[in-house]
């Protein structure tokens, strides 16, 4: 239940200084969090989060269309704080960890929205099942990093990922099937730009 992607993401079109051609930057993994959360029966909202994950952005400041986010996350790592619901989502009811080691994000569209904001489409894969997924990014700040002294971009990035696309639809309607994905991530440009 995640939306990587993330997804989980966290891709960028920016205002700024222009800059002459796309940039690589890394994710800063000790200050950013992969993270979900769910309607339970109506009483309550269960979070979980995905503790391993890796991703590739690239910012393109003069033109945010070109900018690209790619995400690969180890659905193992998966924790709801719970081990016992841990157990059950990665078992085939739901994720099928076992059979289905990794879901995926890659970015197909970039729009910007506002002068800080945008809209990132891309194909998010679980289980081999790939839908499209639209994901909300706010740019928290653009600039040069106060410590290491380089350019810096900090997301905050949101999305609903309907559980029941991707064969988890156990429980539905009781439990929640629109599963809010939230990625918060600092990133710094990295030594090779592409």
């Amino acid at each position: 239940m995640i939306r990587p992607a993330s997804i989980f993401v966290a891709l960028v079109a920016l205002t700024g200084a222009a800059v002459a051609e796309p940039t690589e930057y890394a994710f800063d993994k000790s200050h950013a969090n992969l993270s979900f959360s769910y309607n339970h029966l109506g009483f309550s909202t269960t979070d979980g989060r995905f503790g391993e994950w890796e991703g590739k952005l690239i910012i393109d400041q003069e033109n945010p269309s070109n900018s690209s986010v790619e995400f690969v996350i180890d659905v193992a790592s998966m924790d709801t704080f719970f081990p016992d619901r841990n157990k059950h989502f990665l078992s085939a009811d739901f994720f099928d960890a076992e059979k289905f080691p990794q879901a995926t994000f890659k970015s197909t569209k970039v729009e910007k929205t506002g002068d800080n904001t945008l809209k990132v489409t891309g194909d998010l894969t679980i289980k081999d099942i790939t839908k499209p997924v639209t994901l909300d990014v706010n740019v928290t700040t653009l600039g040069e990093h106060p410590m290491a002294k380089k350019p810096a971009a900090g997301f905050a990035v949101t999305g609903i990922v309907k559980r029941s696309d991707y064969g988890m639809d156990m429980y539905v309607p009781y439990v929640g099937d629109d599963v809010t994905v939230v990625f918060h991530g600092e990133t710094l440009q990295a030594a090779t730009t592409n």
